[in-house]
């Protein structure tokens, strides 16, 4: 049966529209997807340390079934890695660090954790991945599981939860781990281009003092098709040099600094890859891809 004979998910239909009219009015930081509504977290219900017995147990025995589920998907072609360029960028950093990555699909941070196995880095190191809110509060079965117990430091609206978050993130970095961040906030489904880059991550990297290791994934339809009835995406995972933050500057210029070199990297990744120029259809606005607060 020909790709085009396959009936497409109304709901993936539907989430491709939206990415159109978000692009469009310039709104690159609104997800798209219909995720369950968001619980405030509050410091009570997250040991972000995983300090405590319970805690620890419950975070060994998710990622052992979150390394089995990686295994599973790679091995079964729902994630179709072609290939990793760069890989000694991430080999080389023996500080704590900051991954950038752009977000286009829920299971881009399993290709992320799979780079960081192949690198060698997790026999010494640890990589926390940063999740909204909601998903660590009110994120249903198996993926809740692993939201909530697999390595993952989730954001709050709770004033006093963020503190004890800054707490966590410092001290992980101190410790030489790293923290998979997506920049541009929002998820769309296999959107293919950089969006605009918040501030947080190059914050968090400035007041740590240390690098931010840019990596982009670009994708290309496979003759797999999946479920939803598209071609399941092959990535090439694109790792890049670290960037540092420049001693000779101001804490806000050094995070400017570090968040337009990661867009600029990431821009130059997607025309080389694509060999087209980036262009959004924005038109109700200028759009500044460096702007994001």
């Amino acid at each position: 049966m020909k790709e085009k004979d396959i009936e497409k998910a109304p709901d993936r239909l539907a989430v491709l529209e939206k990415i159109q009219t978000l692009e469009k009015e310039g709104k690159f930081d609104i997800d798209v997807e219909e995720d369950p509504p968001t619980i405030p977290l509050t410091p009570e219900e997250i040991d972000y340390l995983r300090k405590s017995t319970y805690s620890k147990l419950k975070n060994k025995v998710a990622n052992k079934v979150g390394e089995k589920f990686l295994h599973d998907i790679i091995k079964e072609n729902k994630l179709m890695i072609k290939e990793i360029k760069g890989i000694e960028n991430m080999q080389k950093v023996e500080t704590g660090a900051i991954l950038t990555c752009n977000h286009f699909n829920p299971f881009d941070s399993f290709s992320i954790e799979h780079v960081f196995r192949l690198s060698g880095q997790a026999k010494r190191k640890k990589m926390y991945k940063v999740i909204r809110e909601g998903n660590y509060t009110n994120f249903p079965g198996f993926y809740g599981f692993l939201f909530r117990n697999c390595d993952t430091l989730p954001l709050s609206s709770n004033k006093r939860t963020m503190v004890a978050f800054m707490k966590a993130v410092e001290a992980i970095l101190k410790r030489g781990d790293f923290i998979l961040i997506y920049p541009e906030q929002s998820m769309w489904w296999n959107y293919r281009k950089p969006k605009p880059l918040k501030n947080g991550a190059y914050r968090f990297a400035v007041k740590n003092k240390v690098p931010v290791i840019p990596i982009f994934i670009t994708m290309e339809d496979s003759q797999n098709i999946g479920d939803d009835g598209f071609p399941i995406q092959a990535y090439t995972i694109h790792i890049k040099e670290p960037i540092y933050p420049e001693d000779t500057l101001s804490e806000k210029e050094k995070v400017e600094r570090m968040k337009n070199e990661n867009y600029q990297i990431w821009k130059q990744v997607y025309e080389e890859f694509y060999q087209i120029p980036l262009k959004y259809t924005t038109e109700e606005q200028k759009v500044s891809v460096t702007n994001g607060k």
